[in-house]
């Protein structure tokens, strides 16, 4: 009868670092990362500060310090700017995976980005001690950032949804971590938040192997299986 003992183990799966976007936070990838887990990968969902794309990426970098061997980091939205800057100084980091996301070059701000979508987002700003943070409009969430959930979920995530500091959009990015890691992007074809053809361009800037569907922008929620599959396949 055959037998695997003795047989030497592959090599472990990468940890998947899961960095989510503005007005979100780490539960959003529950969904994926319930269907992770079930696959073995190890997964880590960081609490993203949204206090600005320098900051962030100084946090997100020193939290990848602390997970050792091979790692595959996911950024969805504003999410997709830290790992593009962050990977370039951590250690073995496989792949990129861009989830409906932002993927700056060097000098380029996500303001800039973002202007290349229409119509803009209906923004509300708030002053604050350390600047200026914007949320959106929660009457107008779901048609700008969850067109694909039920009301009552999008109305829950328009209740939640974390503010970001205007210095996410305003600081420049400082590396390209897609320049020398390989790189993966899910296109959201029915989003109303980074368009979709604003997200081809960068892909393709990027030289990201890209998929599409039909989702909106909060497509870690309506789609995880989806999400799920390409980050495995970056993974693999």
């Amino acid at each position: 009868m055959a037998t695997d003992i003795g047989k030497p183990a592959g090599p472990p799966k990468p940890t998947v670092v899961l960095v989510h976007g503005a007005w979100t936070d780490s539960s959003s990838w529950g969904r994926v990362i319930e269907r992770l887990r079930g696959d073995g990968y190890p997964v880590r969902a960081i609490a993203n500060p949204l206090q600005g794309l320098t900051s962030d990426t100084a946090y997100l970098s020193s939290y990848l310090t602390t997970i050792q061997g091979p790692k595959v980091l996911v950024g969805h939205s504003y999410g997709g700017a830290l790992i593009t800057n962050a990977a370039t100084s951590a250690t073995d980091v496989k792949s990129l995976v861009y989830i409906a996301a932002f993927i700056p070059a060097k000098g380029e701000t996500i303001g800039e980005l973002a202007a290349k979508s229409t119509p803009a987002l209906p923004l509300v700003s708030t002053p604050v001690p350390g600047g200026t943070e914007v949320t959106i409009d929660p009457a107008q969430f779901r048609t700008a950032f969850a067109g694909d959930l039920d009301k009552t979920t999008a109305a829950e995530l328009a209740i939640t949804q974390r503010p970001v500091n205007t210095r996410a959009v305003t600081d420049p990015s400082a590396e390209e971590g897609f320049r020398t890691i390989p790189s993966w992007a899910l296109i959201t074809r029915q989003d109303h938040a980074i368009n979709p053809d604003v997200q081809r361009f960068m892909a393709a800037r990027a030289n990201a192997r890209t998929t599409e569907v039909d989702a909106s922008h909060s497509v870690m929620l309506s789609r995880p299986g989806a999400v799920t599959e390409i980050i495995e396949r970056a993974a693999r």
